[in-house]
């Protein structure tokens, strides 16, 4: 374990070099930093920390700069994030408020945490598989025509146009969606195929072709819709970082144009909790001079979604992880208002 007054140093290292780019050196610690000892004493301990290898040395005669074990080290014993600033909170929650459907939700949300952290930013669409049914809606647009409309818990809204086998009354209607609300609303997707199984037989014979052809539509509108979805923003923010990336941009560009590779980085949408993952420590290759943050989200208590940020190791990791978080917070409220 290091000592206290070491891991203040690896501290202040990390904070000089995310704010000015430039190695650190140890009298210009001593000058800018209240550490309580001497350049020399400051001196041996980045001698202890460079050969346990959390911090080193980019070329001879220059400062130290932290290594991917420094920063892990560094956000492990984080004492807490950066909170938000009270015009900040109010423009979360201006930008986010106005927004009229999910798409326009992930969207906005995209766009802010690109702004608020100038990273790229990923939002994973709610998960139905996750998901639970709030109402499913049937409209009577012909005699033998019906419109099927079904509503998630976290505000997502499909659409499907269903021909009848046969001319269907407002009065079966009425009572195939009473009936079907009955066992549905407030149920997570998966568990749909086993309530509905036997609905059909307990209508008139004359409906049950109908009323089948109702239900086969909603379970494969269950089944198209289980696939993740992914929105991200922001990408032109990392030109502002070429120098952080050692040879070129271009792996982290092809990485973040891959879909299962953003799914993969954000982890599974059930861990709620903050991740931060730092440099190697992410398995894609070209990835591995960025971290990415990210925290899940939802409409209450379990999270339905991830969202987070990519960005160079010399990231602003408090600043960064109090933004995300705070967003994540936005975002779920605004779902389980919607």
């Amino acid at each position: 374990m290091l000592s206290e007054r070491r891991l203040e140093v690896l501290r202040a290292i990390v904070h000089d070099y995310v704010g000015t780019e430039e190695p650190v050196g140890s009298k210009a610690l001593t000058e800018r930093h209240h550490l309580g000892v001497s350049p020399a004493t400051v001196r041996n301990d980045m001698a202890a920390l460079e050969e346990e290898g959390f911090i080193a040395q980019p070329h001879t005669s220059a400062g130290r700069i932290p290594t991917d074990k420094g920063y892990r080290l560094f956000v492990d014993r984080l004492a807490g994030v950066k909170p938000m600033t009270a015009p900040e909170r109010r423009a979360i929650h201006h930008f986010l408020d106005g927004a009229v459907d999910l798409d326009d939700v992930v969207g906005r949300t995209v766009r802010l945490l690109a702004q608020l952290t100038r990273q790229v930013a990923v939002v994973q669409y709610p998960s139905l598989t996750r998901s639970t049914v709030r109402h499913v809606e049937l409209l009577s647009l012909a005699p033998a025509r019906l419109m099927l409309v079904l509503i998630t818990d976290t505000g997502r809204v499909e659409q499907r146009m269903i021909d009848c086998p046969a001319p269907f009354g407002e009065t079966s209607l009425a009572d195939l969606r009473a009936r079907l609300n009955s066992r549905v609303a407030g149920r997570r997707f998966s568990d749909v195929p086993q309530l509905v199984q036997d609905l059909a037989e307990s209508f008139d014979k004359d409906d049950r072709g109908t009323v089948t052809t109702v239900l086969s539509t909603l379970l494969e509108t269950l089944v198209e819709e289980t696939e993740e979805r992914l929105m991200i923003g922001g990408t032109a923010n990392l030109t502002r970082f070429g120098h952080d990336f050692p040879l070129t941009i271009r792996p982290v560009l092809e990485a973040l144009e891959e879909q299962v590779v953003l799914l993969k980085l954000l982890g599974e949408a059930t861990d709620s909790g903050m991740t931060v993952k730092i440099g190697h420590e992410n398995a894609h290759e070209g990835l591995s001079s960025t971290s990415v943050v990210s925290v899940g989200y939802g409409s209450g208590s379990e999270a339905v979604a991830k969202l987070g940020v990519v960005g160079p190791t010399r990231m602003d990791y408090p600043g960064t992880m109090g933004a995300v978080r705070a967003v994540a917070r936005y975002v779920g409220q605004i779902l389980a208002e919607s």
